[in-house]
């Protein structure tokens, strides 16, 4: 075996390998299903925020058609999908996106590590004609928010601290966020100003939900508790304690991710290898589930429970908390878990990797 070595690029060779290294190691932390620009009921776009800051969107019919080529091969498991559209959306990694609005003039929003929240249009994404390996940043965001600073006694600011979940309120012309100082904020889509600040968590906060039905958020934090608020006061108005009136305070940990259902009146709140449930117009916990590993994202199916967390499942639960099915996905860790009004499922997590799963179960493509 001879080869001619005359040639050899060794810093592009390190390269490579650097980047390929990357790439398994990237982190999915959030997906969401891109509104339809058409009445096709099936999904079509999906947006996907990871560890190295990016904001990409992939097409799933492109990501199906790639495996059916190669369908009997070892590869099908390997697919590296290109994306459609894609910005650098931040310094450090992105936590979250949501969709603000619907169709055209929708707004795709997303938040990071380095505090800032970010808004695109999404018809620029769907009309850009830039190549997409000179996009990056090259399109603008429309909005741009900071995380406010705190002054020290001697005058000093404190770091931005960052924003590891966001919510919108549509009707009100808000966006909330999940904050690293402890504080949720509030801000005006329109003025880009900051409204109102939510402060009394004692530790980070981890995820937030809007409950726009009675002009609410509620915030999930690393102090173990979950707390609703009033947005025109400010105020907090109930405090959500999984582990109270239990033995097992030493099992429980952080309120990790939280989740309403449609009528918004039963919350779910994942608190380390413990899923509650509880109906929150009589302010009362309907069951505790214990999993086998800490749950990492949480959503309502209708009256149904989908879970996924720090192992390579997606379970489904009862409103009683007991588990009806769990399917094996491809992200050894999961860290989002996003329902299409299809019945189609996207799973998200580490190793850059997302698995598409169908109403009934099987697997339409995973990728990376």
């Amino acid at each position: 075996m001879c080869g001619d070595a005359r040639n050899w690029d060794e810093d592009a060779y390190r390269e490579s390998i650097l980047k390929e290294r990357e790439i398994q190691t990237r982190t999915v932390f959030r997906t969401v299903w891109a509104p339809s620009l058409n009445p096709n009921p099936n999904p079509e776009t999906i947006v996907a925020a990871s560890s190295d800051g990016s904001i990409a969107s992939y097409s799933i019919s492109s990501c199906i058609s790639k495996l059916q080529s190669f369908r009997n091969t070892k590869a099908q498991h390997l697919l590296v999908a290109e994306p459609d559209y894609f910005v650098q959306g931040h310094d450090g990694p992105a936590y979250d996106i949501k969709f603000y609005g619907d169709g055209e003039d929708a707004l795709l929003l997303s938040c990071g590590d380095d505090g800032r929240i970010r808004g695109w249009r999404w018809k620029d994404f769907t009309n850009s004609d830039v190549p997409i390996t000179l996009q990056g940043k090259q399109m603008k965001p429309v909005l741009d928010l900071v995380n406010p600073q705190h002054k020290g006694p001697w005058g000093s600011l404190s770091p931005i601290p960052e924003n590891n979940a966001i919510a919108v309120n549509i009707q009100g012309g808000s966006i909330f966020s999940a904050s690293g100082d402890s504080c949720a904020y509030c801000w005006d889509v329109e003025t880009g100003k900051l409204k109102v600040v939510f402060k009394g968590h004692s530790d980070y906060l981890h995820s937030i939900v809007a409950r726009n039905s009675a002009n609410q958020i509620i915030t999930g934090s690393e102090d173990g508790t979950a707390r609703i608020w009033d947005c025109k006061s400010g105020k907090c108005i109930q405090v959500i304690d999984p582990a109270e009136n239990t033995k097992l305070k030493g099992f429980f940990s952080c309120v990790r991710c939280i989740a309403l259902d449609g009528s918004e009146s039963w919350l779910a709140c994942s608190s380390g290898r413990c899923l509650s449930i509880w109906n929150l117009p009589a302010s009362e916990c309907i069951s505790r589930t214990s999993t086998r590993a800490s749950v990492q994202d949480v959503l309502f199916d209708d009256n149904q429970i989908l879970a996924v967390g720090a192992e390579p499942l997606l379970c489904r639960f009862d409103i009683s908390g007991a588990i009806l099915s769990q399917i094996q996905c491809a992200p050894p860790s999961a860290f989002s878990v996003s329902l299409h009004p299809s019945g189609v499922t996207a799973v998200g997590g580490y190793g850059g990797l997302v698995d598409v799963i169908s109403q009934f179960g099987s697997h339409l493509c995973t990728f990376r």
